[in-house]
Order: C-alpha cells, then structure tokens, then sequence
C-alpha cells in the first residue's frame, strides 16, 4: 500500500517536522533538542509516563558520569536531566559532586538514585512547557516508506488508527522496532534472566524515619538476579530476545511467578511490593546495524564524527568517544535512532545503552534531525563540524582529552579484567 491509498484509508492527524517514537530518556532528549532548534515535534509515547526504563522500568539511578577521578565526561542535556531528576525528589549524590564537578581529584564516582515517580513528572513538564506535542498511550506500529524513504509512521491509540507524517523519525524506541519494520538492517540481542520491583518493609519504613530521608523506605524485590555479566542467569535457560510478544510474555509470567513465590512465606504485614516495573526490564534487544559498530576495543579512540564522549560506569578511566554514524544508516534519508538501539556490540553495548549515554544520543539524534531539515540532506550526509559544533555549544564534551587517557591504559570489558572494578 503506497502513501496516497494509506491517506485515503485512515486520517492524517498531524504533520511534523520531526516525529519521536518512544518517550524514554533518549526520547526526551531527542525531543528537546529538535524543539530548541526551532523544529515542530510529536512525541509518542506508547505507555502512560515517560523516561522509559529509568522510570516505568525502575532502573533509577543515573550510571557514572565520571572517569573515577574527579573529573565529568558525560555532560550537556545528561547534566541537565540528571538534576532535574532530583529537583522535586530525593537524591544519593555524594557531597563531593553535589555542586557540580569537584576541586580536586577523587575516587567517588557521580552516580545518584532518584524518585522514578517523581522524575517522570517533572519529564511530562518540560516536555509540555517547551511546545512539544505529547500522545500517551500511543503506538507507533508501523512506518510509512516511500522506498527508503519514511513519510511518516502509523499509529493505533484509544483515537483509532492514524498516520502522522514527518520530515525526520527518530527511532527511540528501545528495540529499533520502527527501524526492523522500515527495512533498516539490524541486530538481535539476549537478555539474561533479571526482574526487580520496588516496596518498603516494616524494617526500612523505621530506616526511614530515624534517618529522615524518605529513599530508605525503599527496598527491592527480585524475581530473577542474573547480573550484568549473566551471574545466577539459570542453567539451560535461553536469553531473551525480548522482540516477540510470545518471548516477552514468557519472561515476564516466569519473573513474575518467581517473585511471588520468594515473598510467599513472609509475614504479609510486614512488607508491600509497591511498584512493579512497567515493563520488561531488557537491556539489549535489537539495535541498528549502524554504519559504524561501537567495540570495546575503541576505548580511548578519537573519531572524527564523535557526537559526545562518554564513560565505562562499571569501570574506573575507560572514555569512548560515540561517533555519529552508529545512530544512522547511509541507506537511510531521514530515519535515525538513539539510546539503547544505537550500535555498540558486546560490552561496548552495555556502556552506550544506559541513561547519560542514552541522552547524550538522543541529544544528538535531535539536534541532527533538526540540521537535516535545515540542510536539506540526508540525515546521514549531514555537515558533522555543524553538529559538533551545536552540541559543543550546548556544554556536550564532543572529544575527550587526552590529559584523561592514563599513563599505562588498560583496555577491555570488566569480565576480561577480572570484574576487579565492579560496582563503582
């Protein structure tokens, strides 16, 4: 079905000049990022709160944004919604970083918890305050293509079935599942056997209270524990592609079940589950087979399409540098991604996919759809010198310097180093 029988077939509800599927933190940011470039933006959003798994999926805590010591490497709109995540709710910032970037050098790392709850409000805020149209409980099922190229996206809401048409998508959905369904070759993925929800105890609400900080209230609850690195994933258990809704389905009645069983035995007036997460809690489902594939082995590497550098969370000094063409494909005019589809492989995949990367992506995936339209070029063919320049403009640290490289690196993941860094 061509464009024209698709517009006599259902409404065309709206025309953008830029359209965000998925309202994840590199969503927002995406979002943002086009709108302050003077671009009409829709946002979609196909749950009922944004900031996706930092907030419907309970992984609240903003990763390092540091190189363990004392200096920031994740900057620009990562530094901006990371206060904002803490502005109305509770934070763990250590006092060393809680007025920006220290004096001296330290080991403590930038790392902060916050209210999911109460950073998705203040998401909805921003995102309303700054002109950009937000549809919750929307789908964006399936792409428009006029051969390679995306005319805009079909979505199905309470409303019906509609088309919005756009001059740039940006795919931020999570699974590059507008990408998948344009034809954009991609990457399958596995996840490992993980499910967490929140609540509070009777022990934790007296933590609470003789500590008067309302976050010690919060305790968690698991149904799966494999780790990043696939620790306590069950024996003969497959990883989870998480692209099906047979294979969704499937984790999450085992996660599911899990956890009631494990709390079953409790007294049941002595702890509440409060909140479980809003979705499948996948890290890596499908990305896009980009035209450059982020590895391990470019740590420390300059590129000269570098949109924003970035930090191992897991491990001490480790900075990457994203290039630019790990969110496009040269196929491609006017389709781009951002977050956890961006393309990174093996542990490279683990460091880009988290929240600061995540919005630093997202930044960039806006600001170049804007330039694109701008421009008059293919998102991919866009003047790289023009975006770096925007996103440096906007405190983004493009290239790192190499005053941060140490004097004898160490290079690979935190398995093929003993895991001797975890956890800081």
């Amino acid at each position: 079905m061509d464009l024209f029988e698709i517009r006599e077939k259902m409404p065309v509800a709206g025309t953008y000049d830029i359209l965000v599927a998925g309202g994840g933190v590199a969503g927002v940011a995406a979002a943002l990022a086009a709108a302050r470039a003077g671009k009409k933006v829709l946002l979609l959003e196909k749950s009922t709160i944004l900031g996706g798994l930092a907030t419907l999926g309970r992984s609240n805590l903003f990763v390092a944004m540091c190189n363990g010591r004392g200096r920031q490497i994740v900057t620009g709109m990562a530094e901006e919604l990371l206060r904002l995540a803490i502005r109305y709710g509770f934070d763990t910032l250590p006092a060393e970083w809680r007025n920006g970037e220290p004096d001296g050098a330290t080991t403590v790392r930038y790392v902060t918890r916050f209210s999911a709850g109460i950073f998705a409000l203040a998401l909805t805020e921003q995102i309303v305050a700054e002109g950009i149209d937000l549809l919750y409980d929307c789908i964006a099922s399936h792409p428009v293509m006029d051969g390679k190229h995306c005319c805009g996206v079909i979505v199905e809401s309470k409303s019906g079935r509609a088309l919005y048409e756009a001059g740039v998508v940006v795919d931020t959905t999570g699974d590059a599942d507008l990408l998948f369904r344009a034809g954009v070759p991609v990457v399958q993925g596995g996840n490992f056997f993980t499910y967490s929800a929140h609540g509070i105890s009777l022990d934790s609400c007296r933590k609470a209270v003789a500590s008067g900080r309302i976050n010690d209230a919060e305790i968690t609850f698991s149904g799966g524990t494999a780790t990043l690195h696939g620790k306590n994933h069950p024996q003969g258990m497959p990883l989870f592609p998480g692209t099906t809704v047979e294979n969704i389905s499937e984790y999450l009645i085992r996660n599911q079940r899990l956890l009631l069983q494990q709390i079953k035995d409790d007294e049941r007036f002595s702890r509440d589950i409060l909140t479980l997460p809003g979705m499948a809690q996948f890290r890596t489902t499908r990305r896009i087979a980009a035209d450059y594939t982020l590895q391990v082995a470019d740590q420390y590497q300059h590129f000269p399409d570098s949109v924003g550098a970035i930090c191992d969370f897991w491990q001490r000094d480790f900075i990457y540098e994203v290039p630019y063409r790990c969110l496009v494909h040269q196929d491609y005019d006017n389709l781009i991604t951002a977050g956890r589809s961006a393309a990174a492989e093996g542990y490279a995949w683990d460091v880009l996919r988290v929240i600061p990367p995540a919005i630093l992506t997202g930044q960039a995936a806006g600001l170049a759809a804007a330039q694109s339209l701008s421009e008059r070029l293919p998102i991919h063919a866009i003047d790289i010198n023009t975006l770096q320049q925007t996103l440096s403009d906007a405190g983004v640290m493009v290239h790192f310097n190499d005053d941060l490289v140490p004097d004898k690196p160490s290079t690979g993941s935190p398995v093929e180093n003993g895991g001797q860094h975890e956890h800081i």
